[in-house]
């Protein structure tokens, strides 16, 4: 059966191959005849303007380039126009849409080409496919169906997880607190240079490791294209693991970032103040520096890694980022909104929202950390309800709605390895949140029909000074270490 399948496909093409080149031939020889016939018409009109005169074309061409300015061509193209027949003039129209028609398709194809640079073949296919031309759809212009043929079979060509991978369980997820950019107020002595020595990543590191897992194949996805939610036919929802699909070799993983908020203790020790739109139009960080003055540059994750994926967009699925986690009781990405009295406090409220709106819209996507960042396991029912409440009426409204919750300090709601069952999880579900992430020294996930529960790993100075074994999957570390860290102090 596939032996016969296989031939009538073979024989479709081949009546559809002869098909689009007679299409092509036609088109070509019209192209010939149109081009041909205005050049004689020009010709020959010159030629009765000016008996005798002999035209030196190549001289022509040089006086262009020495300084005919568009004025002066729209000019001579007006004054061939008006010495034409109605016909000569419908003709020479004709000639010029045909001409703009086939630059117009090079451009959409090329335009396509752009989206698949992060594996996204499927819009690339549909972008071509919804060409419309005077002549009809996609299917009569050769050069697009040969481009859609092309994108076809290297899309084809891909394989689940990129072969690395038998399951999204096996995917690592990889998170950082806010990075350090200058070591020097970090880890000058004083009483908090232990815990960032333990809990943050440097600037260096963490460039390090994105070039690290960039050379050895891994590639940004979301959480949401990891598992998805879908319906089935008796209508019910559940959550089943997604088709990622990339080239033999490629590791997809995810990546977050938490406590996005740039609190108050962290002023003059080498971190960025906040998350800021450049003159650019693009995400990027404010940094205080020990002057007091203010500078713009990429001293945090989003400006750093949104630069490395436009140098790279091989290292992204669908332009995929990362997950920015919130808390809420200072405020938000390095705006204090939780302060009602602040005399900017509405125009902060404004600025978030404009933020985090260009966040989104360069791939980044939001969670809750909760709002006062304790124990979730320790913390009564009562406790976290009225907390999650106030995140959704404090900061949901500034970043948009989201379904993913990280829990602070990596504490899961539950210690149980089977479903969740607790008036916590009741509560949360409810709430809106699907996709739930505490931490782990090795990936694992849960995929349920109504929830999806996955760890993160730490890339952290404890991970890397203190449990370097844990990392030995990921990379090198004596390629990554920042040479100004600090030895082990705890």
């Amino acid at each position: 059966m596939a032996d016969r399948n296989g031939s009538r496909n073979r024989k479709r093409k081949k009546k559809s191959a002869k098909r689009l080149g007679f299409i092509l031939l036609l088109e070509l020889l019209l192209l010939v005849f149109l081009a041909g016939s205005y050049y004689i018409i020009s010709k020959n009109k010159k030629d009765n303007n000016n008996p005798g005169k002999i035209v030196d074309n190549n001289q022509d061409k040089n006086d262009k380039s020495k300084g005919n300015n568009k004025n002066t061509n729209e000019k001579d193209k007006n004054e061939i126009e008006e010495k034409l027949s109605q016909a000569e003039l419908a003709a020479l129209r004709e000639q010029e849409r045909l001409l703009k028609e086939i630059t117009e398709r090079e451009e959409l194809i090329e335009e396509a080409k752009k989206l698949t640079l992060s594996y996204d073949y499927d819009s690339a296919i549909e972008m071509i496919k919804t060409y419309q031309g005077k002549e009809g759809g996609y299917e009569v212009y050769p050069a697009l169906v040969t481009a859609i043929n092309e994108l076809e079979t290297t899309k084809n060509s891909l394989v689940l997880y990129g072969g690395s991978y038998t399951s999204v369980a096996q995917f690592n997820h990889i998170f950082f607190h806010s990075l350090i950019a200058d070591n020097s107020l970090a880890f000058d002595g004083d009483y908090d240079s232990t815990g960032y020595n333990m809990y943050m990543t440097t600037t260096y590191e963490f460039e390090k490791m994105m070039q690290s897992m960039y050379e050895d194949g891994y590639v940004l996805v979301s959480v949401h294209d990891l598992a998805k939610q879908v319906t089935d036919e008796n209508g019910k929802t559940k959550f089943v693991e997604g088709e990622i699909y990339l080239p033999p070799g490629k590791k997809p993983f995810v990546l977050s970032q938490d406590d996005v908020n740039y609190y108050d203790y962290m002023d003059g020790d080498g971190f960025a103040s906040r998350i800021v739109i450049g003159g650019d139009g693009k995400p990027t960080c404010e940094m205080i520096l020990k002057d007091g003055s203010v500078v713009q540059g990429p001293y945090d994750i989003v400006p750093i890694l949104d630069a490395f994926v436009e140098e790279h967009p091989d290292f992204s699925y669908k332009g995929a980022k990362g997950i920015l986690a919130l808390t809420g009781y200072e405020g938000s990405l390095g705006y204090r909104t939780d302060d009602p009295t602040s005399p900017t406090y509405e125009q902060d409220k404004e600025t978030v929202k404009e933020v985090a709106r260009v966040l989104k819209e360069n791939g980044w996507e939001f969670a809750s950390h909760s709002y006062n960042h304790r124990n979730m396991l320790e913390k009564s029912f009562e406790f976290i309800k009225n907390d999650t409440n106030r995140w959704l009426d404090e900061v949901a409204p500034l970043i948009g709605p989201t379904d993913i919750f990280i829990f602070p300090f990596g504490v899961d709601i539950e210690r149980t390895m089977g479903h969740y069952s607790s008036d916590k999880y009741t509560f949360l579900k409810k709430a809106g949140f699907n996709y739930f992430h505490g931490v782990d020294s090795k990936p694992w996930m849960h995929l349920k029909d109504d929830y999806v529960r996955m760890t993160r790993r730490p890339l952290d100075g404890q991970a890397m000074l203190q449990f370097p074994e844990r990392l030995k999957d990921l990379f090198n570390l004596d390629e990554i270490i920042d040479p100004e860290r600090p030895p082990m102090n705890w």
